[in-house]
């Protein structure tokens, strides 16, 4: 399994290295693409969390599926309400969320301990502290679309997204300690890859690539092994056929969100709420989910 997901982080660094190389992408978000490719790829890694949800609830000995999927689709209502409500304090959790999350599934194949859950946050947050390097003005505008200026904050100055950069560095080096040559170029591609797509493309583009093609495929692929360990290709047949549903329900949704928002909001601004709002609700079940059933295996 190792081995396919340093094949897959040399697949995705070239592919970003040829995307740097194309001008017409360096100016444009192409906000519509990015929501066909989030809606198709993106939110297809989380597409199996009902049947994470079954294992939850034998663990906890509860039969009845439908306790799962009316506190996972409560949660996530009550995070777009929060949104609404407080949208500044839920982005600032969201980001803090999301980034221990891109940290620890982006590496969750190495099976660390607990220990490395501030590891976790300091490597994922390099999603969130490279775009505020190279396009902060860009950065700045996407997080004003959804309801949140931070203009003037010390924690978008360029000094501290350095000092956060350079920790994301160190915590790599720390992952990779005792680890074999392969798994240290892995993680240096990963981290180098991010740093190109954001220094190359506008943010919301860059974050795509990086969500789709990097975070939900190497997730996917540890699914696709834990459905068939001893046929992988087999494995990600099944994987994709059990996606799919969830995949596309919530890609309806997420589309009906945006044929409504668009009424109120111009198309980028409703885009971006789309992405963003729909994915911190889908996220903060998801991340619940996986702790309550890492908890509760032990």
């Amino acid at each position: 399994m190792n081995r396919i997901n340093y094949l897959h982080s040399l697949i995705f660094f070239n592919i970003c290295i040829l995307l740097s190389a194309f001008d017409f992408l360096r100016n444009n978000d192409f906000l519509i693409l990015c929501l066909f490719l989030v809606l198709c790829l993106g939110i297809s890694h989380g597409a199996l969390d009902h049947l994470k949800g079954m294992k939850l609830l034998k663990i906890l000995k509860y039969d009845k599926i439908y306790v799962f999927y009316f506190f996972y689709i409560l949660l996530a209502l009550i995070i777009i309400i929060a949104w609404v409500v407080l949208p500044k304090f839920l982005l600032l959790f969201f980001l803090i969320v999301a980034s221990y999350h891109f940290g620890k599934e982006d590496c969750e194949f190495l099976k660390l301990d607990s220990k490395f859950d501030i590891i976790y946050f300091f490597k994922g947050s390099l999603v969130i502290t490279a775009p505020l390097l190279f396009h902060k003005n860009e950065t700045l505008k996407v997080f004003m679309d959804l309801n949140f200026n931070v203009s003037d904050s010390f924690f978008v100055s360029t000094e501290f997204i350095y000092f956060l950069i350079g920790l994301s560095f160190i915590s790599n080096i720390i992952i990779s300690l005792n680890k074999d040559i392969n798994i240290k170029a892995l993680l240096l591609m990963d981290f180098i890859s991010v740093l190109l797509i954001n220094f190359f493309l506008q943010p919301i583009l860059a974050f795509t690539i990086y969500f789709c093609f990097l975070h939900s495929i190497r997730h996917s692929l540890k699914l696709s092994n834990e459905l068939n360990a001893k046929d992988f290709i087999n494995g990600v047949k099944k994987f994709i056929i059990k996606a799919v549903p969830l995949t596309l329900l919530t890609a309806i949704l997420f589309l009906l969100s945006l044929f409504l928002l668009k009424n109120y909001y111009i198309l980028d601004a409703a885009v971006s709420k789309v992405i963003f709002i729909g994915l911190a609700s889908l996220t903060f079940p998801h991340i619940l989910l996986e702790y309550l059933i890492e908890k509760n295996e032990k």
